[in-house]
């Protein structure tokens, strides 16, 4: 007869071993018709995961961290009343989160570094306990490459009080120099430098709309619109970013890559577009939205100018560049990063430009009530051939450069449900399409899908989640969940070799990771 000590640690067992049967065969079935594996990249292909430094961290009063444009934002009631004060504490829960990773099968970790952490004021002195923090860090990534982003939507607060942060060309030194200190600290392990962070969609929704941080605009094109002039602030601030990208990268290139052997380049938002109807005027629409959403940055990086349909709607609130200015520009990079969800269709309005004031929107001359924005938490639609067709347009029109992917994940509601199939479906259909697009030539290096955890989301603070570790902000141990997407990324990353039926060998890992996270 076995004693209540023995039953217990027997049922115990057997919990585990039918939870192991649950996730398996939830595993396989979203895995049915899987024809690829690791193996069927490059050896030199990278896989990872990422996040960023505001939405992760927390302690963002601690050790000497000053403000962030962030922290002004979410504290004045903007994210749904959230905020980063203490986010996932990856602050203090680093070493752990590394380990899981490692668990994972990581091969690489995005994350970013905070301005704000590392030079309080956005200039001159360095925090001390800041610099630590990411040596301490990278030191732990020992057996995953970092890849690291300076500008994640984010700066000091004190430069936007002290000159208005990206519309001053002030920022072009203090960025610079920001970078110098990162490059001259870290680089010794980092190989891996982006500048800015969705450097697009920054300027749009920060100057144009007021939907993200400092939040300029102006009505009526924006939202509570208090200050600026989204007529002419998302243009200069553009003209400013890709300025001090290219000062950073010059810095990079001259100063360390002989040395420190490693890579430097800036990240876009990318969404694919395609014409709503077959009528010529969608056709052109279409293109004239990747000229001014892809081509404003893409461009001047590649060729050393804005595209001529900007220059002509935009007129001159768009600034020029100098000879000097576009020499430095073109070419300022050593590969681009793209943050890839979804696919939109463009619809024709070019009424728009017969406005006598029009903010980037109206430029653009597309109708933006044509295209489905679901401001409540939805899944983001699993169209993975668009994927493909957007790395192709990349190589078409940009010579086929470097590329990483440096976001792409599946948006579901935040809840306790670690039963996520749809993300699992998701990140399946994308990285098949990513392998279809090596195949037929394309250069991307790298995919990393968005989040490792879920963190606060930038839009929709904690409504809604992207991770493959699910936390429950109610736990005050904030303790990482798997979620059933960790379980198949992980398979995905430490599998070799396909069967011949092409389906994707799992028990054997799936038992190795099951047993290492729920023996904990």
């Amino acid at each position: 007869m076995l004693s209540k000590h023995c039953f217990g640690k027997k049922m115990l067992i057997l919990s585990y071993f039918f939870l192991f049967l649950l996730i398996n065969i939830s595993v396989t079935e979203v895995l049915g018709v899987d024809k690829f594996s690791r193996d069927d990249f490059p050896p030199d292909f990278v896989f990872g995961s990422g996040t960023s430094a505001y939405q992760v961290e927390g302690a963002a009063n601690e050790d000497g961290r000053g403000p962030s444009i962030w922290d002004s934002f979410s504290h004045s009631g903007k994210m749904h009343g959230a905020n980063g004060d203490i986010a996932c504490d990856q602050y203090h829960k680093y070493k752990d989160d590394v380990q899981l990773m490692v668990d994972t099968g990581l091969e690489a970790y995005r994350f970013s570094i905070s301005w704000s952490r590392l030079i309080p004021n956005g200039r001159g002195r360095v925090n001390p306990k800041g610099l630590q923090y990411y040596n301490n860090l990278i030191n732990e990534l020992s057996r995953i490459q970092p890849h690291v982003t300076l500008h994640h939507s984010d700066f000091p607060q004190a430069l936007e009080d002290k000159y208005g942060g990206w519309l001053s060309r002030k920022m072009v030194k203090d960025f610079t120099a920001y970078a110098d200190v990162c490059f001259r600290n870290f680089g010794d392990r980092v190989l891996h430098w982006t500048t800015m962070n969705e450097a697009n969609v920054f300027t749009i929704g920060s100057y144009n709309g007021g939907y993200l941080p400092p939040g300029h605009c102006s009505s009526p094109f924006g939202i509570n619109c208090t200050r600026g002039n989204s007529s002419t602030e998302p243009y200069l601030a553009t003209h400013h970013i890709l300025l001090a990208h290219a000062s950073a990268a010059r810095l990079y290139k001259e100063k360390y890559q002989d040395q420190q052997h490693g890579f430097i380049g800036i990240n876009l938002f990318a969404f694919w577009l395609h014409p709503l109807t077959n009528k010529t005027k969608d056709v052109i629409a279409t293109q004239r939205a990747k000229d001014f959403l892809i081509g404003w940055y893409a461009d001047p990086l590649v060729y050393g100018d804005y595209p001529d349909v900007m220059k002509k709607n935009v007129g001159s609130r768009l600034p020029a560049f100098t000879n000097l200015e576009s020499n430095l520009v073109k070419g300022s990079f050593d590969f681009l990063g793209l943050n890839y969800y979804a696919m939109l269709y463009i619809k024709d309005d070019s009424s728009k430009l017969n406005m006598e004031v029009r903010d980037f929107d109206a430029d653009m001359a597309i109708d933006l009530s044509a295209i489905q924005n679901d401001t409540s938490v939805n899944e983001i639609p699993t169209t993975p051939w668009a994927l493909q067709e957007l790395l192709e347009y990349f190589k078409q029109a940009y010579g086929n450069p470097p590329i990483y992917i440096h976001e792409n994940g599946q948006r579901t509601r935040r809840n306790s449900s670690l039963e996520d199939e749809p993300r699992v479906n998701y990140l399946h259909g994308h990285i098949g399409a990513l392998l279809d697009a090596l195949r037929n030539g394309s250069n991307t290096r790298g995919y990393f899908q968005w989040a490792f955890l879920d963190v606060l989301e930038l839009l929709d603070g904690y409504e809604s989640s992207f991770g493959l570790y699910y936390i429950d902000l109610d736990d005050p141990d904030l303790k990482r969940q798997p979620k059933l997407s960790a379980h198949w990324y992980s398979h995905f990353l430490k599998t070799k070799g396909v069967s011949s039926d092409g389906f994707i060998k799992l028990e054997k890992n799936l038992t190795a990771f099951s047993h290492a996270h729920f023996s904990r």
